[in-house]
């Protein structure tokens, strides 16, 4: 977790990803690229060549470089490596462009979350983001002044498909040092016994070198509620799940327990894409 990205609109909730994404590069000798989109008006790119639109926008790139460097003084960034980065593009293009211009590790974001019509019509740049980047995505709710990730809850249906960013789960978790707890939630819909799932957890888990794990098993009504319930009955400090990116209909019929959790969730949430 060397370079971290971290998006900013200036508010309290991208505050709180930046804190969490300082104490994480000062643990691990890592930098920060700080992102700010100034999204352009509904006409696109052609606004640019409007000699009465210039001035315009002009005054807000110089406002957001004041206020960049304003937050890059912060005393909480005091010996961490950071670079500033402004441009003009819609929010969600340029966090994932940016991610894959700079080699990105890890984006931290913030995020109020959503509920009701807001999250089911509109969603949030944190949701897109979640669902389409390529590394871990990091999502902090709260002011997290100690961030910890030493009690790190992993739910999943351990299915071979889940291996490819699993390597990237173990990677974290090492890092960190985190205590890792690998929960199968068991539903009515999708229910297996005890000594299936426990055989099907072993010998997923038998295929990757893990510092300090321990498997359980938790049975809630839906997966969701599980996660949330489990996650409580610990209190861990970060919850980890894998993300199908889905888009489209498959998206809007089938959902996302990744993105929902992004929504709801108080802890900290971190997601890796299969």
């Amino acid at each position: 977790m060397k370079r971290i990205l971290v998006p900013t609109d200036f508010s309290k909730h991208a505050d709180y990803a930046l804190k969490v994404a300082a104490q994480i590069a000062k643990n691990n000798d890592g930098e920060i690229f700080l992102l700010h989109m100034l999204e352009l008006p509904s006409a696109g790119n052609d606004a640019l060549s409007r000699a009465h639109d210039i001035p315009e926008l002009m005054f807000f790139k110089n406002a957001a470089v004041a206020k960049l460097d304003e937050i890059m003084n912060s005393n909480f960034l005091d010996g961490v490596k950071i670079s500033k980065i402004i441009q003009f593009e819609m929010a969600f293009d340029g966090i994932i462009k940016n991610g894959e211009t700079h080699n990105i590790d890890l984006i931290v974001m913030g995020s109020h979350g959503a509920s009701g019509f807001q999250e089911m019509f509109i969603g949030s740049n944190t949701e897109k983001v979640v669902r389409n980047s390529n590394v871990p995505v990091l999502v902090i709710k709260r002011e997290e002044s100690n961030f910890s990730a030493e009690k790190f809850v992993f739910a999943s249906d351990f299915s071979d498909e889940i291996k490819k960013p699993f390597e990237k789960v173990v990677d974290f978790v090492n890092k960190f040092k985190s205590h890792l707890y690998l929960v199968n939630i068991n539903t009515p819909n999708n229910f297996k016994s005890t000594k299936v799932a426990q055989k099907q957890m072993d010998e997923f888990v038998s295929e990757f070198k893990i510092n300090n794990f321990s498997t359980h098993i938790y049975n809630d009504v839906n997966v969701e509620k599980g996660i949330l319930h489990f996650a409580k009955s610990i209190d861990a400090d970060i919850i980890g799940m894998s993300t199908h990116g889905r888009k489209g209909l498959s998206h809007f019929f089938n959902g996302s327990i990744s993105e929902d959790l992004v929504n709801h969730a108080k802890r900290p949430v971190i997601t890796f894409k299969i």
